[in-house]
């Protein structure tokens, strides 16, 4: 199982005088304590613990990739598989700073048991003037390594947000798409069999231009088009269903797209089987005019007990166990 989650600003509690974090800290509006950080730490960890649960026993520990969106240092995400729900797992870190302004970054937590790191890299995406109020914005993490076997490339994205306006903002996700997809086709034309995943909270839809034509990603299983990639989530969007939502109309952010290699089931290594969104009543709030919606961690400036802004998404992933067996002449 692969896996992507917003975690909604998970701060520490300690004033970076490098960053913007005023909002986090214990003498904020919103008086975010040691307690309060260690509670969403804890909620957060029974979320990813939960991931895949309705595929048990088949999904037996979990993700093996976990991309995370919003966090602010390599130290939450210590405190978070240091929890005691994800202790056991011994979970792996690849972060990096990044130049956002408000100083959240994106970073991939791996299980060592199925995930060899080889390289990695921060990936800068430049915006185009007038897109979005500030010039800097979250890298991308490219991460290349070994998944049982098979030689993957992961990229985790946090794209500009669409505050300000959709249309003013377009361009700035459009910056991001196609800044990594300039660096997978130079992966690509190298001709090896690697396989690719972009996963994140991109602030668009599958059917949004960043995504169709920045990344060239489609829900055509059967496309001649060889060099497009195939995202599972557009058949999900047209139901209605999204991870997060706003003025009362859902909207799927948080996808995991990958390469056509994936798509063979009949081959020897991983193939996609199916994605999920997950969810769980708990995740949800429970009354009021955004019953239904994810149950987030701030109502203002008031501790919600909550979780996330977004809902997690995941891909499971099959792979055949020995030969099929021929059929008898």
């Amino acid at each position: 199982m692969i896996g992507f989650y917003n975690l909604e600003n998970l701060y520490d509690t300690e004033d970076d005088l490098s960053k913007d974090d005023n909002e986090f800290l214990p003498k904020s509006d919103k008086r975010y304590t040691p307690a309060i950080y260690a509670d969403k730490l804890n909620r957060l960890a029974t979320v990813i613990a939960a991931m895949g649960s309705l595929y048990e026993p088949v999904i037996k520990d979990g993700p093996a990739l976990l991309g995370v969106a919003e966090i602010e240092n390599k130290r939450v995400l210590e405190d978070l598989i240091a929890q005691p729900e994800l202790a056991a797992k011994k979970m792996r870190i690849v972060h990096f700073e990044s130049p956002d302004i408000r100083g959240i970054d994106v970073a991939l937590l791996y299980d060592p048991k199925y995930f060899k790191v080889i390289n990695a890299a921060p990936i800068r995406v430049m915006l185009p003037g007038g897109s979005k109020e500030s010039s800097a914005t979250r890298d991308i993490l490219w991460v290349h390594g070994i998944l049982d076997g098979e030689s993957v490339h992961v990229y985790v994205n946090h794209w500009p947000s669409r505050r300000g306006g959709e249309a003013v903002s377009a361009p700035a996700r459009m910056a991001a798409a196609t800044t990594l997809r300039k660096h997978l086709d130079s992966l690509m034309a190298k001709g090896n069999k690697d396989k690719y995943i972009i996963m994140g909270d991109l602030n668009d839809d599958p059917k949004d231009r960043s995504i169709t034509k920045g990344l060239n990603a489609n829900g055509d299983e059967w496309t001649s088009d060889s060099t497009s990639l195939y995202n599972p989530w557009v058949k999900t969007h047209k139901k209605g269903i999204g991870t997060l939502a706003y003025q009362d109309a859902w909207n799927l952010f948080d996808q995991i797209i990958i390469s056509r290699n994936w798509l063979n089931k009949e081959q020897q290594g991983f193939a996609f089987f199916k994605n999920y969104i997950h969810t769980q009543p708990f995740m949800r709030e429970e009354t009021g005019r955004y019953k239904g919606y994810p149950k987030r961690t701030w109502s203002g400036d008031e501790y919600n007990y909550g979780y996330s802004d977004h809902f997690p998404t995941y891909l499971v992933l099959l792979k055949r166990v020995g030969k099929p067996e021929k059929s008898a002449k």
